[in-house]
């Protein structure tokens, strides 16, 4: 019992894969569930729509705070979305719960005066916007690559939905498909083609997530990184980065005479991105997450530093 009420992330059910287990569910923690609802900015009368069901214990708040008519929730995985609805009906709760596909919003019981996704998303669903009234809120954690980006609270406009970033990092596990197997990149065995140069740029500004949200945005989807070593036992020695397209870049983690040995391979320069994304961010006065916002249209969504229709943008591949 007093794991559930700590303030921490909880693993709530797992699934086999390739890669071995993955996480399936898990219960975020209750501090950052409160952040998100205050900053949500509930009233009396609102209906608020929930993507990504899980326990139930976000549904249940929402409910008690509104009423059980006007809170709704969606997940992927059935057997998640009965237990929650046993585990609410068992404390006096019967929100609106269906398994369905999240990305797809519920057009059914549309429109929402709020939308809350406790998952991440790539971009943000089209038919969030769609489904939320004119000056409603949508709020959810928008990352184009894993660990790239954080909470945005965006608020419903005449061509879509604009916002900005919360000023505290947050992650969720990302949001699932029905059926979809859990995928990732592999650091490549062939490495063969490696061009090798000196960099500046420390490893460790993979750690600073505003830098890698900026390298990634140009980098996109489908990328991933980590540590190696020649040694399994040891302490690893170089990280890594690779894409998709079998791009990838290795960099050590001890300087030589002030400066970082660099590998890289593939059709794109990766570790060049990060040292563009981190000179970017030096040059712009080094931004926290509360400077950056998101512009979303029907078709396009779009990064920006301080000003929407500034010089400073990238867009979202969607």
């Amino acid at each position: 019992m007093s794991r559930v009420y700590s303030n921490a992330v909880l693993i709530t059910a797992l699934s086999e894969s390739d890669a071995g287990q993955v996480v399936r569910s898990s219960s975020s923690q209750p501090g950052l569930m409160t952040r998100m609802l205050e900053a949500l900015d509930v009233h009396d009368g609102q209906r608020v729509l929930e993507i990504g069901t899980g326990t139930g214990y976000n549904a249940a708040l929402l409910s008690h705070r509104l009423g059980d008519d006007q809170v709704f929730s969606v997940d992927v995985d059935g057997d998640l979305v009965d237990a929650a609805r046993s585990r609410l009906a068992a404390i006096g709760y019967q929100p609106t719960l269906v398994t369905v596909d999240g990305a797809g919003g519920l057009p059914e019981h549309a429109p929402f005066d709020r939308i809350i996704a406790t998952c991440s998303v790539p971009a943000v669903p089209w038919a969030w916007v769609e489904q939320t009234r004119p000056g409603g809120l949508i709020l959810t954690d928008v990352k184009p690559a894993v660990n790239a980006g954080s909470l945005a609270l965006l608020r419903r406009t005449d061509s879509g939905a604009e916002g900005r970033f919360d000023r505290t990092y947050a992650a969720f596990m990302g949001l699932r498909k029905q059926g979809e197997a859990y995928t990732s990149v592999s650091r490549p065995r062939d490495r063969s083609d490696a061009a090798e140069r000196a960099t500046t740029v420390a490893p460790e500004t993979l750690q600073n997530l505003v830098v890698w949200f900026l390298a990634a945005l140009d980098i996109g989807a489908g990328v991933s990184c980590g540590y190696t070593g020649s040694d399994p036992a040891q302490a690893p020695t170089a990280a890594w980065i690779a894409t998709a397209d079998q791009s990838w870049a290795e960099i050590d983690l001890e300087p030589d005479g002030g400066a970082y040995r660099v590998r890289e391979g593939g059709p794109r320069p990766l570790w060049k991105t990060v040292e563009n994304a981190h000179a970017t961010w030096v040059q712009r006065d080094q931004p926290g997450w509360e400077r950056f916002g998101l512009t979303v249209t029907r078709n396009s969504q779009w990064v920006w530093i301080d000003d929407p229709d500034g010089a400073h943008c990238w867009r979202i591949h969607t």
